[in-house]
C-alpha cells in the first residue's frame, strides 16, 4: 500500500466516537481500529518482554506476507520510506526498560517520538502517565502505535503523520506547547547517511533549551556519525549499552543516549563518538 499526503484522510485510521456520556471506552476504540487494521494487513500478536524490568506487552504487528507486500509498496515509492517499523526492534525494547526504569523523569510532562514503529515504546510512556505525540511518515505505523498501546496501557497517544527528513515540518512545529519539548525519544531512526542532519536540524527546533533527547541505537554506523556529529555541535551525552534478549532472540548491544545542549563545548568527546569520560 503507497498511501500520499492527497489520500491520507480516506485511507486514516478511524476517528473515536463519542459515546453517550461523552466518553469513548478503550474496548469501543480498540474494535473499531481493530476492523479498520484487518482491512490493511493480516495481523498477528507477538508477546514482548522487556529484559530488565520484565514488563511484557502484547504487541499486534503484521504477518510476514503483509510485511513483503509493504516492502514490496515502499520500493515503488519514490521516498523509498521502508517499512522498517513493522518489527519489534531492539532498540524500542531497550528504550521501553528505560522508560520504565525512570518513569518518575516522564510523568506528567509532554513527550514526543519520533518513529512510531509498534508502539512498544509507546506503551511504556503512556503508563508513566505522560502526554505523548508519537510522529513518523507511515499512517499504518501509527495505527499499529495506536492500536498496541490501547490494548496494553489502555491510553493512545496523539498521532501525528510527517516526514522528519523533510526540511519544513509546520505540522509538528505547530505542536510545541511551552517553547518545545521537554523530551524526546527516538529508536533506531538512524538507517541512512542522509538521516543524520535532519534528525539534528529538527531536535535543535523542538528541544527545550533544557531538554534532553534519549536515543536508542543498535551500534549502527550512521548512529556513530550521528553521535559524532551532535558532539561537534556542542551537545553532551550520557550513554548506557543494554543487552537482550530481544523478542528476535538475538542479545546483542543495544546502545542508549541521554543528549543535551552542552553548556561549554569539549571537543574530546568527538573523537569518543559521543562517549563521555
Amino acid at each position: 500500500m503507497n498511501l500520499t499526503g492527497q489520500d491520507l484522510a480516506a485511507s486514516a485510521p478511524p476517528a473515536p466516537v463519542a459515546a453517550a456520556q461523552g466518553l469513548v471506552l478503550p474496548a469501543a476504540r480498540i474494535g473499531r481500529l481493530q476492523r479498520w487494521l484487518d482491512r490493511q494487513v493480516t495481523l498477528e500478536v507477538e508477546e514482548v518482554t522487556l529484559p530488565i524490568s520484565r514488563r511484557r506487552y502484547s504487541i499486534a504487528k503484521p504477518d510476514q506476507a503483509s510485511k513483503d507486500r509493504l516492502f514490496a509498496a515502499a520500493r515503488a515509492d519514490p521516498d523509498r520510506q521502508m517499512p522498517h517499523w513493522a518489527k519489534a526492534w531492539a532498540s524500542g525494547v531497550a528504550l521501553a526498560d528505560v522508560v520504565v526504569q525512570r518513569a518518575e523523569e516522564l510523568a506528567g510532562h509532554d513527550v514526543l517520538e519520533l518513529g512510531a514503529g509498534l508502539g512498544t515504546t509507546a506503551c511504556a510512556i503512556l503508563e508513566t502517565g505522560a502526554s505523548l505525540i508519537t510522529a513518523d511518515y507511515s499512517v499504518l505505523s501509527l495505527a499499529h502505535c495506536r492500536y498496541n498501546t490501547l490494548v496494553n496501557a489502555r491510553r493512545a497517544a496523539r498521532a501525528l503523520r510527517f516526514n522528519w527528513r523533510a526540511p519544513e515540518t509546520p505540522a509538528l512545529l505547530g505542536t510545541q506547547s511551552r517553547g518545545g519539548f521537554r523530551l524526546i525519544l527516538a529508536a533506531d531512526v538512524l538507517y541512512e547517511g542522509r538521516d543524520v542532519f535532519p534528525l539534528l536540524r529538527l531536535i535543535e527546533r523542538l528541544l527545550t533549551p533544557d531538554g534532553m533527547l534519549w536515543l536508542a541505537e543498535p551500534h549502527r554506523k550512521t548512529a556513530q556519525r550521528f553521535m559524532n556529529t551532535v558532539v561537534q555541535h556542542g551537545w553532551e551525552s550520557d550513554s548506557r549499552a543494554v543487552y537482550g534478549p530481544w523478542p528476535d532472540g538475538t542479545t546483542d548491544r543495544v546502545n542508549v543516549h541521554f543528549l543535551r545542549r552542552a553548556t561549554f563545548l569539549d571537543r574530546l568527546p568527538g573523537a569518543l563518538a559521543g562517549w563521555r569520560i
